[in-house]
């Protein structure tokens, strides 16, 4: 574990490779797992208030699911979350051309039509955050629907924690990334000294 202000960093951020590979996993992560994506509440209200300009991209199912369940719902372990479409499917989701899951929200933010890019939750995956009163736990869940995002990362030679630059500075700033880089680079001179 590594302590860098009040977060406290699993290893495996540190060691294990990772790029997306979309074409591969065909965007698994917005269907499987037991519960919606994590949002905080000021999310949640930034959901709710950009729908009208993102629900175009939604397939009438999911606009009936949004209806009925609401922009967001609580789940059985009391959090906050997006609602799902059959227990499974994000209902913020959608299939492009190619039969890959992508997020509506993302969709009209990367066309510029709003600023909010997507829960930081989802921008973070596989990286999970457990937030305790005197520190936040930040955690690699390693997954099968992932196996594709390991071998990019591999081949492409690029640590999880340098894929996921952008949304760790969204939620913890530049300073403290400044910081994971260097305790990042530290490490990987402690594994070169020890295999010579």
């Amino acid at each position: 574990m590594i302590e860098i202000g009040r977060t406290i960093l699993s290893r495996e951020i540190f060691e294990q490779h990772f790029v997306c590979d979309l074409l591969k996993c065909k965007g698994a992560c917005c269907v499987e797992g037991d519960s919606g994506a994590p949002l905080t509440p000021e999310e949640a209200k930034i959901i709710e208030n950009d729908y009208p300009v993102f629900e175009n991209y939604l397939p009438e199912n999911h606009r009936k699911e949004i209806q009925k369940q609401g922009f967001s719902m609580i789940d059985d372990d009391g959090d906050l979350v997006t609602p799902l479409v059959n227990k499974r499917q994000c209902a913020y989701s959608f299939y492009d051309e190619k039969g890959i899951l992508k997020c509506s929200i993302e969709k009209v933010y990367f066309e510029g039509k709003i600023s909010f890019r997507k829960p930081v939750s989802c921008h973070l995956f596989p990286i999970r955050i457990t937030e305790y009163k005197r520190f936040d736990a930040v955690n690699y869940e390693e997954l099968k629907i992932c196996k594709p995002g390991r071998e990019c990362g591999k081949s492409q030679k690029v640590k999880l924690y340098e894929f996921l630059k952008e949304p760790l500075i969204r939620n913890y700033g530049e300073a403290w990334y400044n910081e994971v880089e260097i305790a990042g680079r530290f490490l990987e001179k402690q594994k070169k000294s020890r295999l010579a």
